[in-house]
């Protein structure tokens, strides 16, 4: 009989790259774009407080991972969870938790104590909140799509910000698609789960975030930030801020210019097989004119 396993969602100092991620050096990485309901504070103390919510707006981004009972024991003690004492500083609930690739039955750690309580995390995201909060000077961005089209940042006046490419990025277990809607033709995603995506790396001044942003939709709920591992030229960049759309649609088409600004964006920058395969795709789903 093999060793009983469960789901766990994790949103603060547990999540990849942070300071207790040791204690998932046993685990395995089901989903790093998944979601429960709920919102995030900022305790004060260098961790996020999670208080679940019931409302479908409401939600708190993190990693969900697959471990054995027996790891599990570690993070009870690292989270101060001891199985029924009502004085426990946190308690284990099974929730909801959303991915790419559907939802699944997980638990999180949340503290029933208020007085943790302090500033909302509006963004719901312990890292991104983190790189607004800090302000490193620069930081690396991954641009994929039509996001990676140089004539659009000069529209902007923003191409100063984008000067010093560090390489091609390849990001895998992440396939682009056409998952956000609009209503001239739906715009280019990342969707986890399998195949490869390439894209251009860029260090970026702390500056261009606000344009970022704005450009993305952040505040209106169009895409979302999010943080990546990826490769360039085999090396590993962690970290990598990118974004990931916040509520997905079928995949459709995209319009015909923004096919183009892609295309235009690639070719001679990626990987002629990649070129190759972004064609591909435009083709098997055409565009709208």
């Amino acid at each position: 009989m093999g060793m009983a396993t469960i789901h766990l969602f994790v949103y603060g100092t547990l999540r990849k790259n942070e300071i207790h991620h040791d204690y998932l050096t046993e685990a395995r990485l089901m989903a790093e774009q998944a979601w429960v309901n709920g919102v995030m504070f900022d305790t004060g103390d260098g961790y996020p407080r999670v208080e679940l919510s019931d409302k479908l707006a409401e939600k708190v981004y993190g990693e969900l991972y697959v471990l054995s009972a027996e790891h599990l024991e570690a993070i009870d003690v690292l989270e101060g969870y001891v199985k029924g004492d009502k004085h426990s500083l946190s308690v284990r609930k099974k929730v909801h938790v959303h991915t790419d690739l559907g939802v699944r039955q997980g638990f999180i750690y949340v503290s029933p104590a208020e007085v943790l309580q302090q500033e909302a995390i509006k963004v719901s995201d312990w890292k991104v909140y983190n790189l607004q909060k800090n302000s490193p000077k620069t930081f690396y961005y991954f641009a994929y799509g039509s996001c990676m089209d140089t004539e659009r940042f000069m529209k902007a006046g923003v191409d100063h910000f984008f000067k010093n490419v560090v390489g091609i990025g390849v990001l895998k277990g992440y396939q682009m698609g056409y998952y956000f809607y609009a209503p001239d033709g739906n715009r280019a995603d990342i969707i986890e789960g399998s195949g490869e995506t390439e894209g251009i790396v860029y260090q970026l001044p702390i500056e261009a975030i606000d344009y970022l942003f704005k450009r993305e939709g952040v505040t209106v709920g169009h895409y979302r930030p999010t943080f990546v591992n990826l490769t360039i030229e085999g090396a590993i960049y962690k970290d990598v801020l990118t974004f990931h759309v916040y509520d997905k649609n079928p995949q459709s088409s995209p319009p015909s210019f923004y096919a183009r600004e892609i295309l235009r964006a690639a070719e001679g920058r990626l990987s002629y097989q990649y070129v190759q395969h972004l064609k591909e795709e435009i083709n098997k789903l055409g565009v709208v004119n």
